[in-house]
Order: C-alpha cells, then structure tokens, then sequence
C-alpha cells in the first residue's frame, strides 16, 4: 500500500524541481524576456518605431547609457554604487566646451592655448577619472560609504560643471581653424563604413571591459571582493586597490559618454547627464547585477542598457509624458530589484 504513494510522492517532487528549474530559466531570461517585449509594443504602438533611420538613433542613445552602465557594473560587483557619473558627464562636456571655446589661458606669457580635439577629450577623460579616484578614495581609504561618497562628488561634479559657465551653455562647440581645435562634432556624429562612431566605441569598450571581467587577475579580484571582502582580503586581494580601480573605470566611462552626448548636441550644458545615474543602475541590475555584489556581467548590462534606451525612446514617440516617463522607469528599477532578490532566493535554495 506504500508503494503507490512513494511513487506519488517521487512525482510532486519531480514536478516542483521542473517548475523550479523552469522559474529559475524565466528570471535568468529576464533581460532578454524585457526587450523583446518591450521591442514589440512598441513596433505595434509608435509608428516608424523599427524604422532603420529610428533604430540607428536608438543604438546611438544606447551606447550612452550602456557606456555609464558597463563602469556602474564593475562598482556595483564590488558590492558599490557611484552616484556620480551623471554629473560627471555633464561635467565632461563642459570642460571640453570650455577648453574649445576659451582655451587654456597663462598669464605670465600674456598667451591663451587651444588645445587640439585629441587633447580637449584627453582632458575631459582625465577630469572623469580623477574623480572616480577621489570616490575610490573615500571609499577605500578613509571607508566612507559609497552611497555617501558619491552622493558628495556628485554635487561637486555638478557645481564645478555650473561653475565653469556660470550656468550658461557653450554652444556651437565647432572649433575655429585660427586656433587648430576644429574636429569636435566628429564624436558624436562621425561614422566609419556607415557606422555611428559613437556605437564602434561601445563595441570596442564593451569587448575590453568583458575580457577584463572574465580573463583577467583583475576581474577576478573584482568578482571575489564583492562575493566575501573579507575572505577575498585574507586571500591576498588588495581590496582598496580594487575599489579605486573600479570607481576609476567608472568616472572615466562616465566621461566618455558625456563627451560623445555633447559632441552630439554640438554644445555642453551644465545640467547634462541628469537622471543618468539611474539609467545605468536600472540596466545593471535589469541585466543580472546584483545590488550585494559578487554577480553580474557585460553582456547582461549591454542588454539591459537596451531595454531602457528603448523603453525611453518608445515612449517619446508615443508622446508619453515625461513625468509618466519617470514614473515608468521608477517601477522598472523596482521591478529589476525584486526580480534580483528572487533570483538570490532561488540560488540559494538550489
């Protein structure tokens, strides 16, 4: 009389594994589930939406936010956050249009110098990464929490940037050729072979960022201090020395893509890059990265990076307001989050 019952027994359990497993696949998926999703609504409700012309401006968008997202990732493994790389991006921008529209000025030569366009951008990246060192700093060093941190260097990122101008814009950031600094507009709307320029660079930092994630000392060391700190210190990692790397990748990237947003708009506004913080912790977590670190990829971010390009632009087209525009976005950050605490239960059970 038992053996019915084993055999009955044997079964629910063999069905709950398979719904467990195929639980497990759908929240794995669930990027890829997003855009795919999202790419169809819109195709059926935004006329022209997956028109060639509107998709090449769409990857252009993308590569903005995937550029944020791919440093915001590496911080977020290490169990960080960088609130920061919004203003830096706007910062970025208005250093180079400062550089190309009043130069370096030295005084005791009674002499002002223009810097060429490989330098302007040199400068801008530079200024991007000193302020990731300073947020690895903090962080690292004198152990401030990274959500304070960065929430500090974004204030001062977005003052210096209103600073810099007054609050005014540098518009018509073209060059002049007396001054050997023409060339800048190239960034952002420059192609090679019918290419956006701005999308091969997302392309070459994206296949550089996932090789050092996945083949590298480094990104090992990244992975293990967001995994367990401690176990990844007593193991020999230098831990502080990670951080300040990561949150370096971070304000670099962070740079470029404001560098390739105000190339685009041909003028750098102090105010650039605003909310932009959010779309790169949307596409990392909406990608698999997990908000306790040790978990995420390149790939999953570039994915991620899509669906909120995408969902962003779908929107316009639809006419949708901005302010619901905020709101939509708000409750797909909170969905990625409960679908990252799910996927965290469901690891830990199996």
């Amino acid at each position: 009389m038992t053996e019915p019952l084993a055999v009955s027994a044997q079964t629910d359990t063999s069905s709950d594994s398979t719904r467990d497993q195929v639980l497990q696949l759908l929240v794995r998926m669930r990027t890829f589930i997003a855009l795919i999703l999202v790419v169809v609504f819109f195709s059926v409700m935004a006329p022209n939406f997956v028109a060639l012309d509107n998709a090449v401006i769409i990857c252009r968008h993308v590569a903005v936010y995937a550029l944020i997202a791919i440093g915001m990732t590496f911080v977020i493994v290490t169990g960080g956050i960088d609130l920061s790389v919004g203003s830096i991006v706007g910062l970025s921008g208005m250093v180079a249009g400062f550089l190309i529209t009043h130069g370096i000025r030295v005084e005791f030569l009674k002499l002002t110098i223009y810097p060429s366009v490989p330098v302007v951008l040199g400068l801008s990246i530079l200024v991007g990464v000193g302020i990731g060192a300073l947020n690895g700093l903090l962080v690292a060093r004198l152990n401030v929490a990274p959500f304070i941190a960065t929430l500090g260097t974004m204030f001062i990122a977005r003052g210096a940037a209103m600073l810099l101008s007054g609050g005014e814009t540098f518009p018509n950031l073209v060059g002049r050729p007396g001054h050997g600094n023409e060339g800048y507009p190239i960034l952002g709307s420059g192609t090679v072979l019918r290419i956006p320029l701005s999308i091969l660079l997302l392309v070459l930092v994206a296949l550089v960022a996932a090789y050092l994630a996945t083949r590298t000392p480094l990104g090992r060391q990244i992975y293990a201090v967001g995994g367990n700190e401690r176990a990844a210190a007593l193991s020999g990692v230098y831990v502080g020395r990670v951080k300040i790397v990561v949150f370096v990748i971070s304000g670099g990237l962070s740079a470029l893509a404001g560098l390739i947003v105000s190339s685009q708009l041909v003028a750098s506004h102090p105010a650039a890059g605003d909310t932009f913080e959010m779309n790169a912790i949307a596409a990392a977590v909406l990608g698999g990265t997990s908000l306790a670190g040790g978990r995420g990829t390149i790939g999953g971010t570039i994915v991620g990076a899509f669906v909120i390009g995408v969902l962003s632009d779908g929107l316009v087209m639809m006419g949708v307001s901005q302010f619901w525009q905020m709101v939509i976005k708000g409750v797909v950050i909170i969905a990625a989050v409960v679908l990252d605490q799910m996927q965290r239960k469901m690891t830990r059970r199996a």
